[in-house]
């Protein structure tokens, strides 16, 4: 059974060591590897991982650039980099167009990190552009540990007010729709076109209620994902084999419905 993971993150060499030390800084989780290019892929090899997803963030307009060049650079068989676009950043459909371009499968972003709303209107730009280029749409949802719990621009219910607006967009959504937000992720996400990765969330949710949102929302529709270096790629592909869902939907899970979304 093949394996990608969508949702991981790592940094140029020589910028790996204060970006882990800084991310780290702001929250208690340790992180589990040193955010390197060589580090993931040691990783990938222990949990029989074949592809990881490097989701990049822009936190200023000008590092739209640098990271788009980075990765062009990291982008081989295994490792499907996405750029990142900041909400500052100026002309962004024209960023879409170049990511496009380079056969890159979409974009990352973070509400918090990027200091805006998922909801604002500010960001239709963007997400036009995104559809208006096929391209993937990956968000930070929920909480995150890094920021006051009641900071909710990566909200469900924002969340829910884009897609509604939105319909042709593709839109990735991490942490199973929404950390620590689970009621408002059943009631506004779950059963919407939208997508789910499992990361951080299969073992707070259990398995019976993580169970019930992946059958409720649709098996087609939910994937892999490990927020590495934050998260062990091993325990996360053990988590999700230990849902004891069917042969076929742990499959699509693990390899077949990221494989789609992704075009391989």
């Amino acid at each position: 059974m093949g394996t990608i993971d969508m949702h991981v993150h790592a940094f140029p060499d020589k910028l790996a060591k204060r970006a882990i030390d800084t991310l780290q800084g702001n929250c208690q989780w340790e992180p589990v590897g040193n955010g390197t290019i060589a580090a993931l892929t040691a990783s990938m090899d222990k949990a029989d991982v074949d592809i990881s997803t490097v989701c990049t963030i822009a936190t200023k307009p000008d590092q739209t650039a640098g990271i788009f060049k980075w990765c062009k650079k990291i982008h081989d068989d295994r490792i499907e980099p996405l750029p990142s676009i900041h909400p500052g950043t100026k002309k962004p459909e024209k960023w879409m167009a170049r990511f496009a371009n380079q056969n890159f499968a979409g974009i990352k972003l973070h509400p918090m990190y990027q200091n805006f709303a998922f909801d604002d209107p500010s960001m239709d730009r963007i997400y036009s552009a995104a559809a208006d280029y096929g391209l993937l749409v990956v968000t930070h949802c929920g909480r995150d540990i890094a920021f006051p719990p009641s900071d909710d621009r990566a909200s469900p219910k924002r969340i829910r007010r884009v897609i509604d607006r939105h319909t042709n967009m593709k839109l990735l959504c991490t942490h199973m729709g929404g950390w620590r937000m689970w009621d408002q992720v059943e009631e506004l996400l779950v059963g919407q076109d939208v997508y789910f990765e499992t990361s951080f969330s299969l073992a707070e949710l259990g398995p019976k209620r993580a169970t019930d949102i992946i059958q409720h929302h649709g098996t087609n529709h939910v994937m892999l994902g490990s927020d590495w270096p934050w998260g062990n790629q091993t325990e996360q592909v053990h988590l999700v084999e230990a849902l004891g869902l069917s042969h076929h939907t742990t499959e699509a899970i693990r390899w077949g419905n990221a494989a789609k979304l992704l075009g391989y």
